[in-house]
């Protein structure tokens, strides 16, 4: 009977190290998961009206997921415009499907104010849970956030997934821990910036580096201010 006790052991042993060894790249899988299917799009914009067709972009990767890594550095290009509106950036956990209360508490704003074409530079803290970024232009002036807010003006959705529908399509981008080689050359890019706050930097050259040659027209200025609030 012991001895029968002791083989049965052995299998136990050994399945439950398996199954230690399986659970292991779990949360890797999940974040390669989220980069092949967050639904984001790092740039916004490019609605009819005056504000609505600001462009402004996220200076993320083409996917629109990025990891900020230790610096915790994140950027925007706003767009030329003849009446600069505030900018409303918005942050909450992917993870929150609570209900709109427990949201909005979960949920951190940053408003900046209105200002001419150029590169914002922040810095956040650590990025240690998957985190929704959304921004968006204030097009009602930044009151308090009704129908005609760009971005993260509006009511905070219950599902982390259910963006704000606003007039002015805010840019959304996914900010995670764990980083990937493609994130390498933005996090570069951004350290970059970081050396330039206070001064411009060639309109050109920064369309180059983060893929926005595209959307980048003979409309805008040769140089950009590096502004970093």
């Amino acid at each position: 009977m012991v001895a029968a006790f002791g083989r049965l052991r052995r299998p136990l042993r050994c399945g439950a190290a398996l199954l230690l060894l399986l659970a292991l790249p779990v949360a890797a899988l999940a974040q390669s998961t989220l980069r092949n299917t967050f639904p984001g799009r790092r740039i916004g914009g490019g609605t009819r009206g005056e504000c609505s067709a600001r462009l402004l972009a996220h200076l993320v990767p083409s996917n629109s997921v990025f990891a900020p890594g230790a610096s915790a550095a994140i950027a925007l290009l706003e767009g030329p415009t003849a009446q600069p509106r505030p900018l409303e950036l918005t942050f909450r956990p992917l993870t929150n499907a609570g209900t709109a209360a427990s949201a909005q508490a979960s949920t951190s704003t940053r408003n900046l104010p209105a200002a001419p074409a150029g590169v914002v530079l922040l810095t956040l803290p650590p990025v240690k849970t998957p985190l929704i970024w959304e921004s968006g232009y204030r097009c009602d002036g930044g009151g308090d956030g009704g129908s005609g807010g760009g971005g993260g003006g509006g009511s905070v959705a219950a599902d982390p997934l259910d963006f704000v529908q606003t007039a002015a399509p805010p840019a959304v981008s996914l900010l995670v821990p764990d980083a990937v080689p493609g994130d390498a050359p933005i996090q570069a890019a951004l350290k970059a910036l970081r050396a330039q706050c206070g001064r411009t930097v060639t309109t050109a050259s920064l369309a180059r580096t983060f893929g926005l040659e595209d959307v980048v027209t003979l409309d805008w200025p040769q140089q950009l201010p590096v502004r970093c609030p």
